[in-house]
């Protein structure tokens, strides 16, 4: 199972190269985008903490946390554009 090819790639993979999930990330870049995600969602979880009928911010925060939480690496750090590739 080679990722060499002979024909040439579109887009902004190297010549030659073709990005397979096995090949994509590196791991101390997926340990560090785990923990920053994490980071937010535990945020989120713990700003319900201060929650009280009379302070709707803390439920603010916490939507805002938990939707960065999973919009960064679904949209910003993810393969959404990659439908065509293979």
């Amino acid at each position: 199972m080679s990722s060499k090819i002979n024909a040439s790639n579109e887009g902004s993979a190297k010549q030659g190269y073709v990005r397979t999930p096995q090949n994509e990330n590196k791991l101390g870049g997926t340990i560090v985008v785990f923990v920053i995600m994490m980071a937010l969602f535990l945020g989120a979880v713990y700003s319900l903490s201060f929650l009280t009928l009379g302070n709707p911010w803390p439920m603010a925060v916490c939507l805002g946390l938990f939707a960065l939480a999973f919009w960064i690496p679904q949209t910003i750090l993810g393969r959404s554009d990659s439908a065509g590739e293979h």
